[in-house]
């Protein structure tokens, strides 16, 4: 036997092992993949960018590298969370308050829902507004430990954290095709152009 079968295995080999693989999947439960892993999956197959960062410094580069990409930086950028405000205003973003004056919108998420790649939000980075009259265009900043397996679980972390006074206007964005790419699927939803700064904190 040649050093590649020994190393890589005969055709007939893989043939066996995918035949065990899929008698496998008929008896036995699938092996399911971990929620970050899930969560990347299914939020790029929604249409989502997706830019990992292992610490902040990474995403002020990763902010950057997005500014120039679009033509944002001499755009206006709406913030409505005060402690976003804070952590990015060292930025290039050309912090404005006006909605309909915005380029793009940055914000925060409640949650991240690992089974169907989308964003878990609420009044606390919306207020009452719907999601259309937000920009297009959208820069997500969350972290890792943010991801949940499934909507119930997010919805549970929200009543969770705020006992006191729970937010209202809670939904969830889940298409980030332009106009021209949504399918019948997704038709009378509010898509976005979203980008995912998600910083490692686990």
């Amino acid at each position: 036997m040649s050093l590649f079968r020994k190393i890589f295995g005969s055709k007939s080999d893989s043939s066996e092992e995918e035949l065990k693989s899929s008698d496998r999947g008929k008896y036995m439960p699938e092996i399911k993949l971990p929620i970050d892993e899930r969560f990347t999956i299914n939020f790029k197959a929604n249409g989502g960018k997706f830019l990992y960062c292992e610490n902040l410094d990474e995403v002020f580069e990763s902010l950057d590298l997005i500014l120039k990409e679009n033509d944002w930086e001499d755009k206006n950028g709406l913030i409505l969370d005060a402690n976003l405000k804070d952590r990015f205003k060292n930025t290039n973003i050309k912090m404005h308050d006006s909605l309909h004056d915005a380029s793009f919108f940055v914000t925060t998420c409640e949650n991240l829902i690992a089974d169907d790649g989308s964003l878990l939000i609420s009044s606390n980075q919306i207020a009452e507004k719907k999601l259309g009259e937000f920009p297009n265009n959208l820069i997500v900043f969350a972290t890792t430990s943010q991801i949940v397996g499934s909507i119930g679980e997010g919805l549970r972390g929200i009543k969770h954290k705020n006992k006191k006074s729970i937010p209202t206007n809670i939904t969830t964005i889940k298409h980030f095709k332009s106009q021209e790419e949504k399918d019948f699927l997704s038709y009378g939803s509010s898509s976005k152009n979203l980008y995912l700064l998600l910083l490692e904190d686990l």
